[in-house]
């Protein structure tokens, strides 16, 4: 249905041209002839995945009530042009009963009409209110899926509740009573039966066929495998299409900014390209002399239309990196003196961060400073590279180069970013570890109190004595850290948890349900805040030194502010799951950090090796710092967000899909041309305009 009308727009736009007129409005479609599928989209306003999701919809209202369902979309009605006499005339063409219903859509005109017959189960007042309180609202905003969502809801609900109909007839009514229970036990034995049967087959199936096919997906979705076949030819053409848009966007992309800048593009486009050879070749599978089974065409088209899915999202994910490089180019001269403004910024921060650094150092053991021990270093060398960067960017400027001068700058700019990064975070590391110090003394004060509370306690054995004399040898031990010139507040502060959870454990038993509360919510507060700034510590110590970073610390991390995420809505509603997940965040976040510092010494180690400082200045100590950070590579790949704008005559980078875009360019095939991503009686008075 899509490829029929992608066919008929691209000859009539020939025609037109050959003509010499353009065309001026949308073509208008007669009363249509339903197919064996349920959705009937002759102008491509679902997707693949929406049209599949509609279809099962579909099925479902049929299965759960017995009500059949079309939806048809199409451009304008026409012969008749009135919304209600086509979608009759469609229905009464098409043969559609009592209980079957039809939802027409003109897109383009922006009429519907449900229609239904006056005979069937759903009366025609439900029908108008389905249209009102339902479809009018998703119509409004042009979610053509949402309108099959909301019909089929509807016709649900209101078969549930019936017509609302009534008797004047007491008997009558009686009799209709009756007749209803009989059906409605008629029905139950009837899905009964009909279960039986369908578990038998079921299990003598799966007994046949004990193994599948390689690649072979079991359960097919209700849909159609006609419907899946075109479905998975036009995912292949539309993909097809935007990578060979995206190789010619590429190609000027590299002639303008150079092969080096468009490194992280061409490999975005070579993997799309590979998954599109698969599914090419599951393709090929289809098409050759050898006999395939309906699960195999089943299972190899749903795989066709997931890698097509696949390589252009993989294409979109470059969109705005690619435009962040047009949006420099076009405007390099203004992005450079912005950078440089930044970049001086930034390099005036540095001594503020030394005395803030060194005081630190007077103060806090260094295992409390281990991730920002070298940030002052670090900054300095990217305010260096990025000096470097923008010096040979205005040289490219002045030379006329604006895509060498666009690729400097946005080194530069990423670079600035880290240094700025690495200058807060050791105020940010003050702030947290003098919070840390707070949190300690109250943790200290209340188990002082959980001290007061187990003396009162029975002790017939001794076993409280003991652990009040242990507990009370933890907190001397504590203060003494705290007040300190090397002090771990961190680690002083997970000292005191291990022994207030143990007092805890000894006066549970005693405390009633709102003190304990009260005190979960107490140990809450410190782990959330250690949790905080232990995620805030793990998360600006890899961000600086990404280039050296690996999996290892990044899943911990990433778990770690999950975790932390949980804690904190659960705060309010479960303080005992809270703490749990914010114990869990501190411990991840510690662990990331272990191995991110791990990561960055093995990097040292081969910086050592090919010549580069520990932090020093130089062209060498500035390029492996960058290195460090990531920026490097980034810089190369074009990383970076945008607002999406171009440079002049050029399109955009990225996968097919539903983008509404009307530019044309480096993007995958979707549904618009130029766009981007990833293709009895009837009659009443009813629907209307939307």
């Amino acid at each position: 249905m899509r490829l029929r009308a992608r066919l008929s727009a691209a000859a009539a736009l020939a025609l037109a041209l050959v003509i010499g007129g353009p065309a001026v409005a949308a073509s208008a479609t007669e009363p249509v002839q339903l197919g064996s599928t349920r959705v009937y989209d002759q102008v491509d306003a679902l997707s693949p995945q929406q049209e599949f999701d509609a279809q099962a919809r579909i099925e479902q209202l049929r299965t759960s009530t017995g009500l059949d369902l079309w939806v048809v979309f199409v451009d304008e009605f026409t012969n008749p042009s009135d919304s209600a006499d086509w979608a009759t005339d469609t229905a009464d063409q098409n043969g559609l009963g009592p209980t079957q219903y039809l939802l027409a859509v003109a897109v383009d005109a922006r009429q519907f009409y449900l229609s239904g017959d006056s005979s069937g189960p759903i009366s025609f007042e439900q029908l108008g209110a389905i249209e009102q309180d339902r479809l009018i609202p998703v119509l409004a905003a042009d979610d053509w899926a949402g309108a099959v969502d909301a019909t089929a809801e509807g016709l649900e609900e209101a078969d549930q509740a019936g017509s609302g109909g009534t008797s004047d007839d007491p008997l009558m009514g009686t009799e209709n009573s009756i007749s209803n229970i009989l059906t409605f036990a008629l029905l139950i034995i009837v899905i009964v039966v009909v279960i039986a049967v369908i578990a038998v087959f079921v299990i003598r199936s799966r007994r046949k066929n004990t193994t599948t096919a390689p690649g072979v997906a079991p359960g097919p979705p209700p849909v159609p495998t006609e419907e899946l076949r075109r479905q998975a030819a036009s995912a292949l053409i539309d993909t097809d299409d935007a990578i060979r848009t995206s190789e010619q966007e590429l190609g000027f992309a590299a002639a303008q900014f150079g092969e080096a800048a468009t490194t992280g593009f061409a490999a975005a486009l070579q993997s799309a390209r590979d998954k599109l050879g698969q599914a090419f070749a599951l393709q090929q599978q289809l098409d050759d002399d050898v006999p395939d089974t309906e699960e195999q065409v089943r299972a190899w088209n749903t795989q066709i239309i997931e890698l097509c899915a696949e390589a252009n999202q993989g294409l979109d994910e470059k969109v705005d990196a690619f435009d962040e490089l047009r949006k420099l180019e076009a405007d390099a001269p203004a992005a450079l003196a912005r950078a440089r403004d930044a970049q001086t910024a930034a390099a005036s921060e540095i001594d503020a961060a030394a005395a803030a650094l060194s005081a630190l150092r007077g103060s806090y053991a260094s295992e409390a400073l281990e991730t920002v021990d070298d940030n002052v270093d670090q900054a300095r060398a990217r305010i260096t590279f990025a000096e470097e960067q923008l010096t040979a960017a205005q040289t490219a400027l002045d030379a006329g180069e604006t895509g060498e001068a666009a690729v400097g700058i946005r080194a530069a700019e990423e670079a600035v970013g880290q240094a700025v990064v690495l200058e807060t975070a050791i105020d940010t590391l003050a702030t947290d570890l003098a919070a840390e110090d707070r949190q300690a003394a109250a943790v200290i004060e209340g188990i002082e109190q959980d001290i007061r509370t187990a003396m009162t306690l029975p002790d017939p054995d001794g076993r409280v004595a003991a652990v009040i004399d242990v507990t009370r040898g933890d907190l001397d031990a504590a203060r003494s850290d705290l007040a300190g010139t090397q002090r771990r507040p961190l680690h002083t502060l997970q000292t005191l948890q291990a022994t207030d959870q143990r007092i805890d454990e000894l006066v549970q038993s005693v405390r009633d349900a709102a003190a304990r509360s009260q005190r979960v919510a107490q140990q809450l507060g410190s782990e959330l805040a250690q949790a905080q700034a232990q995620v805030s510590a793990a998360e600006n110590f890899i961000a600086a030194r990404r280039g050296a970073v690996g999996s290892e610390a990044r899943t911990r991390l990433a778990e770690a502010g999950a975790a932390l995420a949980r804690a904190q809505q659960l705060q309010g509603v479960d303080p005992d799951q809270a703490l749990g997940e914010a114990q869990r965040a501190n411990s991840l976040a510690g662990q990331a950090v272990q191995y991110a510092r791990t990561d960055v010494g093995g990097f040292s180690s081969s910086n050592d090796m090919f010549g580069g400082g520990g932090g020093g200045g130089g062209a060498g100590s500035s390029f492996m710092g960058a290195l460090l950070g990531g920026i490097v590579s980034s810089a190369i790949s074009g990383g970076g967000r945008s607002s999406r704008s171009y440079g002049g005559g050029f399109g955009s980078f990225g996968g097919g899909g539903s983008r509404s875009s009307g530019r044309s360019g480096f993007g995958g095939g979707g549904r618009r041309s130029g766009s981007f991503g990833g293709g009895g009686s009837r009659s009443r008075r009813g629907g209307g305009r939307f």
